[in-house]
């Protein structure tokens, strides 16, 4: 019988009288298997690896500790939208915040009805958590972010009808200028 290469016999049944050509695959065998899995685990290491060094690696959850008045409800509502955006928010209820905004540096015109606190920066009012997240990625020198009054459309307050409102930094000296507007 003349050999035709990728075929060979092969039992169906077990029975001697019982063979046929059949053709083998060889397209992926256990030894090209092994290599590719390798291949493949070598790589994700290697990731791994240069994400930790180059610190590309996936965020951690920053802890922000936040303090307002155990009657505001629109404060817990800001709380929980920066849990939904990967925060981990502590919450300390005070009858009088009027001191953390002093010890905060908090500008007059800047206060608003909550104050925060996330790696060393202050965080005063509704202010978006994408915009906090901004300030953690590029670590501008900056006191912090303060968003003024309780516009109805910031996180938290939700309100129905869309009210265009500023997100405002501030430094040691009490200098504000705008971060971003909604």
């Amino acid at each position: 019988m003349k050999k035709i290469p990728g075929f060979s016999k092969r039992k169906l049944s077990g029975k001697t009288n019982d063979r046929i050509d059949q053709p083998v695959n060889r397209r992926f065998g256990r030894r090209s298997v092994m290599i590719g899995l390798g291949s493949v685990a070598a790589v994700a290491a290697g990731a791994m690896v240069f994400t930790g060094f180059f610190g590309f690696g996936p965020a951690k959850a920053e802890e922000i500790i936040v303090y307002k008045s155990p009657s505001c409800e629109c404060c817990g509502d800001w709380a929980m939208h920066l849990r939904q955006n990967g925060f981990d928010v502590s919450v300390k209820n005070m009858e009088d915040i009027d001191p953390v905004k002093r010890q905060a540096g908090v500008p007059y015109e800047m206060e608003s009805c909550h104050t925060a606190f996330v790696s060393g920066y202050a965080v005063e009012g509704h202010v978006p958590a994408e915009n906090i997240s901004r300030i953690l990625a590029e670590r501008p020198k900056i006191k912090g972010l303060a968003v003024p009054g309780m516009p109805a459309s910031a996180p938290g307050m939700d309100g129905p009808d869309p009210e265009p409102y500023t997100v405002y930094s501030f430094d040691a000296d009490g200098k504000t200028k705008v971060y971003a507007t909604y």
